[in-house]
């Protein structure tokens, strides 16, 4: 024989001799070998030139729940000829038709009229012409005979029949199916010829050949953008943060009442904001907390504050919604919390915006803290991440006052960016809710940070799943 090959390879080989185009499992039942095996001798083959390995795709339908009804009481055209047979005359009022057919009567009336098997007179349905079994109904018959209720594709001899079911909503399901065939080049079945007949030499067909490349092996790793948390978290905690924990779902209250975020503020809209349809929480706060929010929003906002509203449950729009509601409850003199967690917002989905992201958020709690300690604290969790550059500029939020917006500098698209959002509560915020000290405070979104690491121009990208992109992103950088 001119080329050593592998009991396993002999064995397909000579299998496709016999019958081309066989799938892997094809091959794993005639040549009784384990669908392992006759992956790895197809690998070894496809890479000596001897086989052809072609990626196919079968396309089969099946009945949709509309197609179900049909196939037990017939197409809605159907049916209506069968309620006029029912009838004397042959013949009905349009609502009465309407009133047995329901949701079905306009596809009846339209599919009926096409048939050439009504006529409609002034507000009269009239039975005329012939009703044979059209070619849909022996289609959606065929489908439901088979068992599971599957016809390929390539059986439909006529594709109009088919198109013209595929234009009735619900009524068909379409799949497919990839798979790969097998199949030997020239050189493969000149060479399984000769090993068919080739009975000699044992030792020579058992040979292994070490040349043969090695299976590429991708260990399982973390993904990118939790390595981002990863690493944020781990900053924070060595600048002596503790980390705080809390629901995804939040009262209004705390989402935004206690955040002197007025009641009729355009950021909870529907538009803006993920609503839990019909829910309310029972309890959002106690009595006293209620009572001095209210009123700091009567006396500033000046609009007459509603319980209700603040009871509506929301996706939580930001994470600071659990820090207050922490410092509330704890009155620390001094304190330095963060949280790392998903919030949601109603956005159109863009290269830069989704409507769920990860965000982190910090506060520090002290009797002498300042906005300059701030930005202090800001600039060395920049230099951490590795960002060289920051600037901050002057903004507005509703709960800070004063606000700065940090703007760090991108070295590849040579230009300054937006990351945090950041100042100290407002007394607004802190005095109804017995907080004492001044809190700085600070959030952004991780997705961003993990844009300018990575390199990405559409935040989508992270959460593609793309292989190629995940493998090649190296874990330490």
């Amino acid at each position: 024989m001119s080329q050593v090959l592998h009991p396993i390879e002999q064995k397909i080989l000579t299998s496709l001799l016999e019958k081309q185009n066989l799938t892997p499992e094809e091959l794993s039942e005639k040549t009784k070998l384990s669908i392992d095996q006759v992956r790895r001798g197809i690998e070894w083959l496809r890479f000596k030139d001897l086989i052809q390995v072609n990626d196919s795709e079968k396309h089969h339908i099946s009945l949709g729940h509309r197609g179900i009804e049909a196939s037990e009481k017939g197409l809605p055209e159907r049916q209506l000829i069968n309620y006029l047979k029912s009838l004397f005359g042959f013949s009905c009022e349009i609502n009465e038709a309407k009133n047995q057919l329901k949701d079905e009567f306009s596809a009846a009336i339209a599919n009926a009229k096409k048939n050439g098997w009504i006529e409609i007179h002034e507000n009269r349905i009239l039975l005329k012409g012939y009703h044979d079994v059209i070619p849909e109904e022996r289609l959606i018959k065929t489908i439901a005979s088979r068992s599971p209720a599957v016809v390929s594709i390539d059986e439909i001899e006529d594709k109009t029949v088919l198109d013209s079911l595929k234009k009735r909503p619900e009524f068909l399901i379409l799949n497919s199916t990839k798979y790969v065939t097998i199949n030997l080049t020239e050189k493969g079945a000149k060479l399984a010829s000769q090993a068919s007949n080739q009975t000699t030499n044992v030792d020579l067909i058992r040979a292994i050949d070490v040349e043969a490349p090695s299976p590429t092996i991708f260990a399982a790793r973390s993904n990118p953008l939790q390595d981002i948390i990863d690493e944020v978290r781990e900053i924070f905690v060595s600048l002596g943060f503790t980390e705080l924990t809390g629901n995804s779902t939040q009262s209004s209250f705390w989402n935004f009442d206690a955040l002197f975020i007025p009641q009729d503020h355009p950021a909870r809209e529907m538009q803006d904001t993920f609503y839990l349809k019909e829910t309310r929480a029972e309890k959002v706060a106690t009595p006293e907390q209620i009572k001095r929010i209210s009123a700091v929003h009567e006396k500033v906002w000046r609009y007459n504050w509603q319980l209700e509203e603040a009871k509506r449950m929301v996706l939580r729009t930001h994470t600071t919604c659990v820090t207050i509601k922490n410092l509330a409850d704890q009155k620390y003199d001094e304190a330095r919390l963060f949280s790392i967690g998903r919030v949601f917002r109603n956005e159109k989905v863009s290269y830069k915006h989704l409507v769920e992201f990860n965000q982190v958020e910090g506060v520090v709690v002290g009797k002498k803290v300042t906005l300059r300690d701030l930005m202090g604290l800001q600039m060395e969790f920049y230099r951490k991440m590795g960002i060289k550059k920051a600037k901050f500029w002057p903004t507005f939020f509703p709960y800070t006052e004063p606000s700065l917006q940090s703007m760090i500098y991108n070295e590849r698209l040579e230009k300054w960016v937006e990351l945090f959002g950041m100042g100290i509560f407002r007394p607004e915020v802190t005095k109804p809710l017995g907080i004492k000290n001044p809190v700085l405070a600070w959030g952004g979104g991780i997705e961003r940070i993990a844009m300018l690491r990575f390199g990405l121009d559409d935040v989508r990208e992270l959460y593609n799943n793309k292989f190629s992109w995940l493998r090649s992103v190296p874990k330490c950088q």
